[in-house]
C-alpha cells in the first residue's frame, strides 16, 4: 500500500492537548478487541502499513499520526513531547469511547506506551514495545541535530527530504530497501510548515519523560518485539526492560534494524498475532 492510499483511508478528529485543540488523523478499521499502534520520529502512522491492515479481520485497529506528524496538526505553537503524545492518545481513546486497548509502540511511540501503561495500568492489558525509547537511551544525535532551528533552515525542504531518504536507505536492513516505504516515510515532510514541525518534534525529545517513570510499576503483559541489529535503540535496552517489568519477554528478530516492521513484516506479524491471541 502506498502512502496516498494509506492517507486516503484515514479519518480525523479534534483532541485537546495542553489546552490546544489539535487535529488528529488516524486509521481505524476492523472489528473485535481494539489495538492501538503508535509510531515514532521521523515516521508516521504509515510505518504500520504492512502490519495493521493484516489484523483487521480479528481486531479493531487504530493507528494515529502523532500530533506534529503525518496528516495530524503540524502548525507551530504546541508541545510534541511523548508526554504530550500520551495526552493525545488519552484524548483520542476518549473520543472513540475506548476504555481498554492493547498498545503497540515503536521508537517514541514505545515511550508513549511505557508512560501510558505506567500511569493508567487498567487501560493497557497488553503492551508491545518495538525498538522503543526507554530509560536514557534517547535522543540520538541525528534527532538532536534536527531540533536545532538552523539545521532545517539551512537544509530547506528539498535538502531535508534528501537527508531523510539517505538515512532510511542506510539504516533499513539489506542492500535494496523498498522505494515505497522510503517514499511514504518522506512524503509528509513536503512544506516549510512540515519542515518546522519536524524540528519542533525533534526538540521535544525529552529524556526525562522516560527516566521519570518506573517500569517495575507496569502490570501489562509485555512483549519487546525488537529488531536485533538496531544501532539507534540496541536490544540491550529491551533486555533491561524485561528485567524490570514483572510480566515481560524479549523476542529479537535477526536481519532487522530499527525499522523492524518494515525489515521483517511477516515475522513481526506472526509474533504479534501470537501475543495478542494469548
Amino acid at each position: 500500500m502506498d502512502y496516498e492510499t494509506w492517507a486516503d483511508r484515514q479519518e480525523s478528529t479534534t483532541v485537546t492537548v495542553d489546552e490546544h485543540d489539535l487535529e488528529v488523523a488516524y486509521y481505524d478499521e476492523g472489528d473485535g478487541e481494539p489495538v492501538v499502534f503508535c509510531h515514532g520520529i521521523p515516521t508516521s502512522s504509515y510505518l504500520w502499513h504492512r502490519i495493521a491492515p493484516e489484523l483487521t479481520d480479528e481486531y479493531r485497529v487504530i493507528v494515529p499520526d502523532m500530533v506534529g506528524y503525518g496528516q495530524s496538526a503540524m502548525h507551530d505553537g504546541f508541545d510534541r513531547s511523548i508526554r504530550a503524545q500520551e495526552e493525545m492518545i488519552d484524548g483520542l481513546l476518549e473520543e472513540l469511547n475506548l476504555e481498554s486497548v492493547s498498545f503497540v509502540g515503536h521508537d517514541l511511540g514505545g515511550g508513549v506506551g511505557l508512560r501510558y501503561a505506567a500511569h493508567q495500568p487498567d487501560s493497557i492489558p497488553k503492551l508491545v514495545l518495538s525498538n522503543a525509547v526507554c530509560y536514557d537511551s534517547w535522543p540520538v544525535d541525528t534527532i538532536l541535530d534536527l531540533g536545532l532551528p538552523d539545521t532545517v533552515e539551512n537544509m530547506g525542504v528539498d535538502g531535508l527530504r534528501e537527508m531523510l531518504r539517505k538515512m532510511y536507505r542506510n539504516t533499513l536492513y539489506g542492500d535494496d530497501p523498498s522505494d515505497e516505504f522510503v517514499d511514504g516515510m518522506v512524503a509528509q515532510w513536503d512544506s516549510e510548515e512540515a519542515m518546522v514541525s519536524l524540528s519542533r518534534n525533534a526538540i521535544g525529545t525529552n529524556t526525562s519523560h522516560t527516566t521519570e517513570i518506573d517500569p517495575s510499576e507496569i502490570t501489562a503483559e509485555t512483549l519487546m518485539l525488537w529488531g536485533a541489529e538496531d544501532e539507534f535503540q540496541p536490544i540491550e535496552y529491551a533486555e533491561r526492560l524485561e528485567d524490570d517489568i514483572s510480566d515481560a519477554d524479549v523476542v529479537g528478530l535477526e536481519e532487522a534494524t530499527h525499522w523492524v516492521p518494515e525489515d521483517r513484516p511477516e515475522a513481526y506479524l506472526e509474533h504479534l498475532e501470537a501475543f495478542l491471541s494469548e
